[in-house]
């Protein structure tokens, strides 16, 4: 082969995986899990003050542009359904490519459960692989997730799964995803006001405690590990819920762990009383997510936490930072309007369908 010849191949296979990459980028299923993962990897480099890795909780509790507009943090959710433990440090490594936080908060919730629960769905695996732009990180965390070696290639490639959806090409917002890269006007928050009530149930006073899953320690292990290596300054958190005594148990074991590391575990049930979380009214879905109304007090409680025990710099008035302040104003004029709606399904009884995801 000559030099030219050898030239015009190299060429071709570049036009080639430029293609793929691109209309893999296209055609990946829209939805709010795409919003939050293009509208990332949009955000201007070193511009993000906290990022939030974790499972459902993250998204639809904490408020990115309240927590811009009433503590001039911007902060960004990393987070897919049930998104698995093992994630957490790739997570954190994707975040590092552009970004350069003074704080990683990492949602606990999923580390309590079983493994197999988590493997028996490859949509659990799949809301964080197929959501990452290509990368050696991303082969590492397929590498990571799928145990079975014969399928990695369709989570490498994964055209495969979504060729189907060639038709979604003609969307404009599927076309503005080229890059995989598209601000989110709500910063990766989703609102929702779905009433779902419940009762809250107090574990505060249990201290006894129960080994959490062996994969889950493992995961945690390689995470703390991590952070301490790359002196990454990390809160952990316990989003609230309806709390199970076994879960709290395991929750204990945890805290050991977590602050044996010289890290802080907030376990934000023990302050139902200061987050003045109302569970009657401020659930989707009774006890399992927030609605607008408990996403507002929990953001407002993270975000006073925060702000009060790590050196944060507050941006707002900073012309850079235009687009949070519009995200705020957006964010506001939604909240109001949703107190309306969710107060009419109250009192019409018009309370949500259960679900099983968490």
């Amino acid at each position: 082969m000559t030099l030219k010849q050898a030239a015009k191949s190299i060429f071709f296979i570049m036009i080639f995986i430029y293609i793929l990459l691109t209309v893999t980028y296209i055609i990946r299923t829209n939805g709010d899990v795409k919003d939050r993962f293009t509208g990332f990897y949009a955000e201007p480099s070193n511009t993000i003050d906290v990022i939030m890795i974790g499972s459902s909780p993250v998204y639809p509790y904490y408020s990115a542009p309240q927590m811009w507009g009433e503590y001039g943090i911007t902060a960004y959710p990393i987070s897919s359904n049930l998104q698995r433990p093992v994630a957490a440090t790739f997570m954190a490594e994707e975040v590092r490519k552009t970004q350069n936080p003074a704080l990683y908060v990492f949602e606990m919730r999923m580390y309590t459960a079983r493994e197999t629960d988590l493997t028996n769905n490859m949509a659990y695996t799949r809301g964080v692989t197929d959501n990452m732009k290509y990368s050696w990180n991303r082969i590492k965390t397929i590498n990571a997730m799928v145990e079975d070696t014969s399928v990695r290639y369709t989570y490498y490639f994964d055209i495969f799964k979504y060729h189907s959806n060639w038709k979604t090409m003609v969307l404009p917002k599927q076309l503005a995803c080229f890059r995989y890269e598209l601000l989110d006007d709500q910063k990766g928050y989703v609102m929702t006001e779905e009433v779902g009530p419940c009762e809250a149930v107090d574990t505060s006073g249990i201290t006894e405690k129960a080994a959490m899953p062996k994969e889950q320690e493992e995961h945690l292990y390689q995470l703390l590990d991590y952070l301490k290596k790359e002196k990454l300054q990390s809160l952990f958190i316990l989003s609230p819920t309806v709390m199970e005594e076994e879960k709290q148990m395991m929750y204990n074991y945890m805290t050991d762990i977590i602050e044996s590391y010289g890290y802080d575990f907030l376990n934000m049930n023990d302050y139902y009383e200061e987050i003045g979380l109302d569970f009657s009214t401020d659930f989707s879905d009774y006890g399992g997510h927030t609605n607008a109304l408990g996403a507002e007090k929990c953001t407002a409680f993270l975000a006073d936490y925060i702000v009060n025990n790590y050196s944060l710099t507050d941006k707002r008035g900073d012309e850079r930072y235009a687009k949070w302040d519009a995200a705020y104003e957006q964010w506001k004029k939604e909240y109001e309007n949703a107190k309306v709606v969710i107060a009419d399904k109250i009192a019409n009884g018009d309370f949500a369908e259960i679900t099983a995801e968490e």
